[in-house]
């Protein structure tokens, strides 16, 4: 995406970022800090992200600057819609493919109906637990932290919406989704909880973060189109 516009970091811009996989939102909002203060000479400056997206994952990341940070809270509570794949038929205690697989379920009694008839049981008001391998603090400890520990990590359910959930390609082992949720819900749970009511098992393969409540994956940046243009901007030197 071609940037066209300009900005003024101090008093407070919203950047739209297509985070890469393998990056932390974390990661994104240090280089995003260093590049300021590289490129624009800006020495202190606030930056933050509104809803972490996991590092397997890619898509949209809204990164607050300046005094936009302010308003950081108003954006985690807006909905988000997603696009994935979950690959039935095994199971990995993140849920994803960030640890191996621990278990290999049959999927000889699974036809395109069931798999249709299924995603219809999440759709509404529904209760998730959270996986292990999250960000969730359980006695100020990450629960991520604890779980790769080996230790016990006990999340209780809580209550999401899930607004749509349409199945795009249905099939064993990888289907494929798109799902329009609330604020804390955990599509890793989804496709976890997805593979159980298929009795079998499945885990998320990969996912796609496009929106954000208003904000959309058409209108984002990479990090590497934010660091040419900031390029762009570094202030002459003086002679």
């Amino acid at each position: 995406m071609q940037i066209e516009r300009t900005y003024n970091f101090p008093e407070g811009e919203i950047l739209l970022i297509d985070k890469p996989s393998g990056w932390t939102s974390f990661d994104v909002v240090n280089k995003i800090r260093h590049m300021l203060r590289h490129h624009l000479k800006i020495r202190k400056i606030k930056v933050g992200h509104a809803g972490t997206l996991d590092p397997l994952a890619t898509g949209l990341l809204l990164v607050c600057v300046g005094k936009a940070t302010k308003q950081i809270s108003t954006f985690t509570g807006l909905d988000k819609e997603y696009t994935g794949t979950m690959f039935i038929g095994s199971s990995t205690p993140s849920y994803d493919l960030e640890t191996e697989v621990d278990h290999n379920y049959t999927t000889d009694h699974i036809k395109e109906r069931d798999i249709l008839d299924a995603s219809r049981q999440f759709v509404g008001t529904i209760m998730q637990k959270p996986p292990a391998f999250s960000a969730i603090k359980i006695d100020g400890t990450r629960a991520y932290r604890l779980a790769r520990e080996k230790e016990k990590v006990d999340i209780p359910s809580r209550e999401v919406q899930i607004y749509e959930f349409e199945i795009s390609k249905a099939g064993v082992p990888e289907t494929e989704f798109r799902v329009s949720c609330s604020k804390g819900t955990y599509i890793r749970s989804l496709a976890h909880d997805f593979g159980k009511a298929l009795n079998s098992g499945a885990y998320l393969k990969f996912l796609r973060r496009t929106r954000i409540g208003p904000y959309h994956i058409d209108d984002a940046i990479t990090i590497v189109e934010l660091e040419e243009f900031l390029a762009k901007l570094l202030p002459e030197k003086s002679e």
